[in-house]
């Protein structure tokens, strides 16, 4: 049998073979067979006896493999279930599947030592074997391939049984604990009767669970915890974890309104909050649990996202500092795919944080659905297996044996520093709410939860029978917890408003929130030209005892000329951008595909040396005293990664994060973080964020998926002032976009759609004197006109307007402005009225794009400017972005630019109509329609 050890694959004679070589050169054969003969060895040494030596090497090698079997696969014979029947595997544990009988039950093996029995009965070695793997405890671990971590949790797994011994004082500790959580459900249950609050009744023991893993945790260094998790339990972590004011959670239930800062807010079970709290050794611990929509697993990205941030500004890296805890359900964790991103994440350089610890709140049901419905895989935990993390399974009524487990967790994890998971196999109560009916969907689970004591009951049972608790000591706790929920409840009732705790609120302190008049107000972004120049250098210098290929020298020679002439291309607006802000003590953080060297081959960040392949960064190396500056290649997903940018974000307003899609097309992928946080977090969480989203768009003839960011999406996602949403058409106006965006007062995503082809442009380059002396230009007018001689306004936004420049170039057109939108949304309408007032002669204001009509900002400018006329010039509306064939895209590129400059067909005299005449308008409506230059409608011929 293949899932046994290979012991049993090998003849006994074969065995006696390699130990007498072994015995003849120990270096001779292989190190597992070295470690394993030198264990033999021992236990003999130790327990030599004269009819030791008439014990054969085949028993003992077959009580070996019994063993290591049970060490494989007794996790699938465990008694974890609190309500169901296991399910049954096979082959099983037998003793006759490992070649041996009842006969051998009381023959004494040296192969008990392998589990600290010593020389011991096989009856004896079974009965360890069995309370150690098979109990309510499951351990998946051998399949982990690094020997040290195979040691140390055989080591702790088998060392008294896999239990702790608690003292009375602990289990009093975790039975207060289980009375909250137990209390707390109940209350709600009655005082808020049909209202939805996603209970945790069923697991409760999480409680206890996580309170005992911060006081483990904070003996072995641990400052901070982060939570994420969905709504199952989320009010009960709220109030007997991070110790929210349950008057808070009740006004929640019953309140009318928010506070002024909060517009809309969300539902109770949805709400973030930070405190810190003391254990009961005084030490002091902060807890953070991130704010989540419904959108189960989102909270997962942005939770190792905010510990990263905060293991790199608060605790100098030192990832033994902080823990993330993510709290996952049985179905989500296997359902979900971002929980498999997270997981590929969790050991890269730029995303690792030291391990984190996941729970899972095992409700054996998904909403409605069986779990054998849910997934494929044996556990819903099997996804830890592909970064090698070992796995425990829990019976979640034995809330002793799960504050074990987490006590071996986080000494696990503050030892490898990698993720551990914990499977808390319990039951939910009622529905998916506690308005559902489960019984339609299964009857005979709910049958024996109806039937099923809650754990609090169970464990008092427990600590009554040994003596640690008396009946009156029992109603005496749960009578005071309930006492003081009551008297939280009047408080509540008195409170005016709801009240919404701003997530890590110190981070964000001496911030505003954005407004017009915060998007208006002139903000200083200018640098010396002598810093720009200094910076410059060092961005253009390699070490010279560093071999470099070539042609990344070539690329750097090509930016120092232009430097000295004076011509900056989009790389070095955006490299000498990030170099500005270095030295002026902002740390710069980007990550996304390819980002180090971009996508288009324009950023080259890091320098690859030829030999070693080791990376320089330049702008590491400005000056000593700089903010730190990092660049990271993400794996390739989006949603994972953007999340966990957004929540670097959310707890470090004074760094510049940017996230980097490879194509701007492929930010749909992570549209639940679009929708879910960085349109709205602000509305429904009081939660700021200076998230910079980089998306690269233009159609450029490369198909649907590589042409569009979809600017329309935002658009409709766009309101108040929740998003800066621009696309700068100069290296220069991108350099203050980003410097405005750091030292403004006030934080909101910055979405910059970028471009392609202009990175190479040659007229899309800025001189130094815009980068020391200008500012971020909303809108940027056509400079290069008569005034009295324009007729036709033509607004746009991104790389078509050098498509449109190339061509009123060739025309030696006067009469056309060309005015560029490089800010989208806040719209900046006050600019917008100013310049067309200033074209007092024009008679047309064209919107042109190079996206289809139903896509792009057309719908979102002709609502903004409502009250002006405004036609657009665009390609056919269209349920797909761009057309896959190159020729055809240069065909309906041509006919936009040939419409906006095509001269009137409708009989007009020295006019230009526009394009109703192209569109099929008559002559009639023409005439009626349009305002022209002498107030008075032309004569025809």
């Amino acid at each position: 049998m293949d899932d046994l050890s290979f012991l049993q694959s090998l003849d006994t004679e074969a065995i006696e073979e390699l130990y007498q070589k072994y015995r003849t050169d120990p270096g001779s054969v292989d190190s597992s067979w070295h470690h394993f003969f030198q264990g033999f060895d021992l236990a003999r040494r130790d327990y030599s006896h004269p009819e030791s030596e008439s014990l054969t090497f085949d028993e003992e090698f077959k009580v070996l493999n019994l063993i290591n079997g049970y060490r494989k696969r007794g996790h699938l014979f465990t008694q974890t279930n609190p309500v169901r029947t296991r399910r049954k595997y096979f082959p099983t544990l037998d003793l006759e599947n490992y070649g041996l009988s009842d006969e051998n039950l009381d023959s004494a093996y040296y192969a008990g030592k392998e589990i600290g029995c010593g020389k011991a009965t096989l009856r004896d070695i079974v009965d360890n074997l069995k309370q150690i793997y098979c109990g309510h405890i499951g351990s998946e671990y051998m399949f982990i391939r690094i020997p040290a971590k195979i040691d140390w949790l055989t080591d702790h797994i088998e060392k008294n049984q896999n239990r702790t011994s608690f003292t009375s004082e602990e289990k009093k500790r975790i039975y207060h604990h289980l009375v909250e959580a137990v209390g707390f459900e109940k209350f709600i249950h009655n005082k808020f009767v049909g209202q939805k609050r996603f209970s945790l009744e069923g697991a409760e023991v999480l409680v206890p669970a996580i309170n005992d893993l911060m006081e483990k945790g904070s003996v072995l260094g641990v400052k901070e915890f982060n939570i994420g998790m969905a709504h199952r339990g989320r009010l009960n972590v709220l109030a007997n974890v991070l110790r929210k004011p349950a008057q808070n959670i009740f006004k929640e239930f019953e309140g009318e309104s928010y506070e002024e800062r909060i517009s809309l807010g969300d539902v109770k079970y949805h709400l973030g909050y930070s405190n810190t709290v003391q254990t009961s050794e005084g030490k002091e611990v902060i807890l953070n649990i991130v704010p989540n929509p419904s959108h189960l697993e989102s909270s997962a990205p942005l939770i190792e996202g905010v510990s990263r941030a905060r293991i790199d500004h608060l605790y100098e890296g030192d990832n033994n500092k902080v823990v993330p805890i993510i709290i996952h359900g049985d179905a989500a964790i296997a359902g979900q795919g971002v929980v498999y991103e997270v997981v590929q994440m969790s050991e890269l350089e730029g995303y690792k944080n030291g391990g984190t610890i996941h729970l899972v709140i095992n409700n054996q049901v998904g909403f409605t659905t069986n779990y054998r419905d849910a997934r494929s895989s044996t556990y819903c935990t099997d996804v830890g297996k592909v970064t090698k993390a070992p796995i425990w399974h829990i019976n979640g009524d034995d809330v002793e044996g799960l504050v074990h487990v987490m006590r071996m967790a986080i000494e696990y994890r503050q030892c490898f520093h990698t993720d551990v998971y914990i499977d808390i196999l319990a039951y939910r109560k009622y529905g998916h709410n506690e308005g559902d009916e489960p019984r339609f969907t299964q009857p005979t689970l709910y049958k024996a939860i109806a039937r099923h004591p809650n754990p609090r009951d169970l464990y008092s049972k427990e600590l009554l029978d040994q003596g640690v608790l008396t009946k009156a000591d029992i109603t005496q706790a749960e009578t005071k917890f309930d006492s003081s929920l009551e008297k939280q409840l009047d408080a509540s009732r008195k409170a005016k408003k709801v009240f919404i705790q701003q997530f890590l609120e110190a981070q964000w302190k001496g911030m505003e929130y954005a407004s017009i008049r915060t998007f208006e107000e002139p903000v200083e972004t200018g640098v010396p030209a002598k810093t720009l120049n200094r910076i410059a250098e060092q961005l253009n210098t390699l070490p010279e005892d560093l071999g470099f290929f070539k042609k990344s020298i070539k690329l750097l020679e090509d930016r120092t000329l232009m430097i000295s002439e004076n011509r900056l291309d989009w790389a070095l607006g955006e490299l000498l951008a990030y170099g500005s802000l270095l030295l002026e003590g902002y740390p710069v953080r980007i990550s996304g595909q390819d980002s180090v060297r971009g996508t288009f081959s324009h950023r080259h960040a890091g320098m690859v040396m030829e030999e070693t392949t080791e990376v320089y960064f330049p702008l590491k190396y400005i000056d000593k005293k700089q903010a730190p500056f990092h660049i990271y290649n993400s794996p390739l997903n989006e949603y994972a990664v953007l999340g966990f940018e957004y929540g670097y974000a959310m707890s470090c307003p004074q760094t510049l994060t940017i996230w980097e899609a490879q194509f701007g097309d492929f930010i749909n992928v992570a549209q639940v973080i679009l929708d879910q946080y960085i349109s709205s977090a602000e509305e429904k969480w009081g939660v700021m964020n200076g998230l910079v989203l980089y998306l690269p768009h233009g159609f450029e003839g490369q198909g649907p998926e590589h042409s569009s960011a979809r600017i329309e999406r935002f658009l409709s996602l766009a309101a108040g002032c929740n998003m800066h949403i621009i696309n700068p058409t100069t290296p220069g106006n991108l350099f203050h976009a980003l410097r405005n965006h750091m030292k403004k007062k006030s934080r909101v995503p910055l979405v910059v759609f970028t471009p392609k082809s202009l990175l190479r442009h040659p007229l899309c380059v800025s001189t130094m004197d815009e980068l020391e002396k200008g500012k971020f230009m909303p809108v940027i007018d056509d400079a290069n006109n008569d005034l009295d001689e324009v007729r036709r306004v033509v607004l746009c936004s991104g790389k078509i307007y050098y498509d449109l420049l190339a061509r009123k170039q060739k025309l030696g057109a006067r009469d056309i402005a060309l005015v560029r939108l490089d800010q989208i949304f806040p719209f900046p309408e006050k600019e917008i009225d100013r310049i067309l007032k200033k074209y007092r002669n024009n008679m047309l204001t064209l919107w042109v794009q190079e996206e289809p009509e139903n896509m792009g900002a057309w719908y979102f400018i002709r609502n903004a400017m409502k009250d002006t006329e405004v036609i657009p010039v665009t390609r056919q509306p269209s349920g797909s972005p761009a057309t896959g064939l190159f020729k055809l895209h240069e065909i309906s590129q041509k006919e936009i630019i040939d419409k906006v400059f095509r001269e009137c067909t409708c009989d007009l005299l020295n006019v230009y109509c526009g394009l109703q005449c192209m569109i099929g308008s008559s002559r009639t409506e023409i005439l009626n329609q349009h305002y022209y230059f002498d107030k008075e409608k032309p004569k025809t011929k």
